[in-house]
């Protein structure tokens, strides 16, 4: 099977595609096929020899929105009619999990969220939540070869919060002394943290 790029008037949506996508969740889609338009080149959309769609109705509905002329499709020539319905279903089920605090590790969930995925509630609470008091370690003291953060705070009220809500004290800094190790210092706003 190979990908040919054809006007998108020949491609025909599936009357029999069980797989919808309303209102806000298409809305996404056609912003994430504008926002990456390449998206439809690495993931062509599927067609039978009848260049029905198997796999990828919504997303020619988008693209039929956005106004695009051609798309990318691979022909699934040698399915048989009762492995096409097979495929359609397949390729509408979500076979796994998302791994939600290793996502919300490695992206910004407003980006997340603006790709497409349907974040839950409570996954997004606990981005934005606020540890409890003692839920963070703090040190008693800043010495060279430790790694820390800083927080900084640009009035005093924001700075007694912080020191009732996380038991904070104030460390004096240390001055590096020649030949000591020193850790690697972030320094963070703390009205942000808090």
């Amino acid at each position: 099977m190979k990908t040919e790029i054809v006007p998108i008037t020949e491609i025909k949506l599936n009357p029999d595609n069980p797989r919808i996508i309303k209102d806000e969740k298409f809305k996404k889609l056609v912003q994430s096929i504008k926002d990456f338009p390449r998206m439809m080149e690495i993931r062509p959309i599927v067609v039978n020899d009848d260049m029905i769609v198997l796999g990828g109705n919504m997303r020619l509905k988008a693209c039929q929105e956005i106004g695009l002329t051609e798309l990318p499709v691979l022909k699934a020539s040698d399915l048989t009619p009762e492995q096409q319905k097979e495929f359609i279903i397949k390729d509408n089920v979500g076979f796994g999990d998302w791994d939600w605090e290793e996502l919300t590790d490695m992206f910004d969930v407003s980006d997340l969220e603006n790709w497409g995925l349907d974040m839950p509630e409570d996954e997004i609470k606990k981005t934005k939540d606020i540890p409890e008091t003692g839920s963070v370690e703090f040190s008693e003291e800043l010495l060279l070869e430790h790694n820390y953060i800083v927080l900084y705070f640009d009035n005093t009220l924001d700075w007694e919060v912080a020191k009732e809500r996380f038991g904070l004290k104030q460390v004096k800094d240390l001055i590096p002394r020649k030949g000591q190790p020193t850790g690697i210092g972030r320094v963070l706003n703390g009205k942000n943290f808090i």
